[in-house]
C-alpha cells in the first residue's frame, strides 16, 4: 500500500522555512508517534505465552526486529525464529497466537496526534507516514485505522527491504510525496532516525509528546507554518 488520500494544493500563507523553501509536507513515524505506547495486555500475554523473563523476552524480541522490518521474516517467521533460539517448544498454533498478540501490541493510537494530522492537512500540507513495519503488524493497523488513507503516501518498510535509518528509504518517501528534503518535516521518536532525516537536508524533531512538540515549533518561530497542538 504506497498512497493514501489525493494532495491537496497548499493555500496558506508561504514563508520562508529551511533554505528558503516553503514547508509541504510533514512525515509522520507510526509507532510512539501516531500510536500510544504498546498495549500492555498485548505484551504481557507474550510474555506469558514464552514463560520467558522480562529480560530474556526483551533481548529474544528485539535481536530480529529488524530483520522483520526489513521484510526478511514474516510474523510467523520471526516468532517461529524466536522460539527456536530461545529453545521453546510451542505448536505452530501457539506461534500463530503469538503472532497475533504482537500485531495487537502496536495497534494502539494517540488520538490527540491523530487530530493535530487532520489539522495539519487542512492547513493543506501534504503528509506521509514512514514506518518500520512488519507484516502482521501492518495487516492489524490498516484494519483497524481508516485514517490511514488521510495519508498522502504510507511506505512501511518491509515491503521496500530496507528500514531506517537507511537513507534510501527517506528518498522513497520524498519520492512518493513529491516534495524536496527543505521542504519536508520528519517526527520520529528515535533520535537515530531523525539525525538520518537531517543528513538529506530535511527538517527533523525528535517527538516524546504533543507538549514537547509545541515548544519545539514555537522555539523554532515554526508556528506559521504549523498549526500549533
Amino acid at each position: 500500500m504506497g498512497t493514501g488520500a489525493p494532495f491537496q494544493p497548499y493555500t496558506g500563507a508561504i514563508s520562508e522555512w529551511g533554505g528558503g523553501l516553503a514547508l509541504r509536507a510533514v512525515v509522520f513515524d507510526f509507532g510512539m508517534v501516531l500510536t500510544g505506547s504498546p498495549d500492555a495486555k498485548a505484551r504481557a500475554e507474550l510474555v506469558r505465552i514464552t514463560g520467558l523473563s522480562e529480560e530474556a523476552f526483551e533481548r529474544y524480541y528485539w535481536a530480529d526486529r529488524n530483520a522483520y522490518d526489513e521484510g526478511k521474516l514474516t510474523g510467523l517467521q520471526f516468532w517461529q525464529k524466536l522460539c527456536a533460539d530461545a529453545g521453546l517448544k510451542l505448536s505452530a498454533e501457539t506461534i500463530e497466537e503469538l503472532n497475533r498478540w504482537d500485531a495487537r501490541m502496536w495497534t494502539t493510537q494517540d488520538e490527540a496526534v491523530v487530530r493535530w494530522h487532520a489539522r495539519v492537512r487542512e492547513r493543506g500540507l501534504k503528509t506521509a507516514v514512514l514506518s518500520n513495519m512488519g507484516d502482521s503488524v501492518l495487516a492489524s493497523i490498516l484494519e483497524a485505522f481508516p485514517w490511514l488513507k488521510d495519508f498522502d503516501a504510507l511506505v512501511w518498510s518491509f515491503q521496500l527491504g530496507m528500514a531506517k535509518p537507511d537513507a534510501r528509504i527517506y528518498e522513497e518517501a520524498l519520492r512518493r510525496l513529491g516534495t524536496q528534503a527543505e521542504e519536508t518535516l520528519f517526527l520520529d521518536d528515535k533520535p537515530a532516525n531523525v539525525e538520518a532525516a537531517r543528513a538529506l537536508g530535511m527538517e527533523g524533531l525528535v517527538f516524546t509528546d504533543l507538549r514537547q512538540l509545541r515548544a519545539d515549533l514555537l522555539a523554532r518561530g515554526w508556528e506559521k507554518e504549523l498549526p500549533l497542538p
